[in-house]
């Protein structure tokens, strides 16, 4: 489907094809998401790849086919307006590197079910999980490279000793010069961690001494805590590759996991399961029924999904 709607929205559909695409957004308002996901990322790499439109700050759209349904025109309308809010399916575009002129700042927001790889105007690379906001300027001109996230990220950043990388986290910054490592925080759940997997990076919090970290080192806010340990495992770190990873996880916090990589809201009722331990690995191509039979396999439960109001009960 995603291939027939690249060439739905490039206007290379046959008429058949047309009806097929239209018939198939009135099906499902989740197919209308999916479609306003694919159009605003391809009218932004035309925006990235036209010369003429850089220089005249103007958007130029190719000719399409649009639904007859008023509704679905009204949508589009709005979703061209809040084009700084693009969402990105990662298999579609794996490498993608956001260029818009003349703007002083960008917010780049992955919603769940979602994941984003973006590379920075100083050459660093970006991976964004599901429901991740980042936040960077057109151009780091200063004396400094600073972003702001939301959310969880694996940076590469590239290596310049005159502009140290900054990332404010909230209450926290973690400060760089070039290494790799992963960074989650969630202001509104107190949580935060991050894990150094090459060089060195400094944790501030206010006026507090920096922490140091050294390479295979993670550390993480443990009851308003900062606690620092080692990484013994980094297949935390697969979710860029589009891998999930139980790492002798609780039911619940497996259930967190599931609901943020499949955008769907998960309802244990049954108590006898909450405190089991699972390990394991699965592609999250796979699909979430496919890890939920295998964690059948050692948990006793069943299950239902209601794809209408897109929720899933255990019991």
């Amino acid at each position: 489907m995603d291939e027939l709607l690249l060439k739905y929205i490039k206007g290379d559909c046959t008429e058949q094809e047309k009806a097929a695409i239209t018939e198939w957004l009135e099906a499902d308002p989740a197919n209308m998401k999916e479609y306003l996901a694919l159009r605003k990322l391809y009218d932004i790499t035309i925006w990235q790849s036209d010369p003429d439109l850089n220089s005249q700050q103007t958007p130029k759209r190719k000719t399409s086919f649009w639904p007859k349904n008023s509704i679905y025109l009204e949508a589009l309308k709005i979703a061209a307006i809040f084009i700084v809010a693009i969402f990105i399916s990662h298999h579609l575009f794996p490498n993608f590197i956001l260029q818009t002129p003349d703007v002083a700042m960008q917010s780049l927001y992955v919603p769940a079910g979602q994941r984003a790889e973006i590379t920075l105007k100083d050459g660093t690379k970006v991976w964004l999980n599901a429901k991740t906001k980042l936040s960077f300027p057109d151009s780091f001109s200063g004396k400094t490279r600073e972003v702001k996230l939301d959310g969880e990220a694996f940076f590469e950043v590239a290596h310049d000793k005159t502009k140290p990388f900054i990332v404010d986290a909230g209450k926290y910054q973690v400060k760089v010069l070039g290494t790799k490592f992963n960074l989650r925080t969630y202001p509104e759940t107190e949580i935060f961690e991050t894990s150094l997997l090459e060089g060195s990076v400094e944790i501030n919090l206010g006026s507090k001494r920096g922490v140091m970290l050294k390479p295979n080192e993670r550390i993480s806010n443990v009851d308003g805590s900062m606690v620092i340990s080692p990484i013994d495992n980094t297949d935390d770190f697969l979710w860029k590759d589009g891998i999930i990873n139980f790492d002798n996880l609780t039911f619940p916090e497996i259930v967190h996991k599931l609901e943020l990589y499949y955008d769907t809201k998960i309802e244990v009722k049954n108590n006898k399961i909450l405190g089991n331990h699972f390990t394991g690995k699965f592609r999250v191509k796979d699909g979430i029924e496919h890890i939920l039979e295998v964690l059948q396999l050692k948990n006793n439960f069943s299950y239902t999904i209601d794809y209408k109001l897109n929720n899933i009960t255990i019991e």
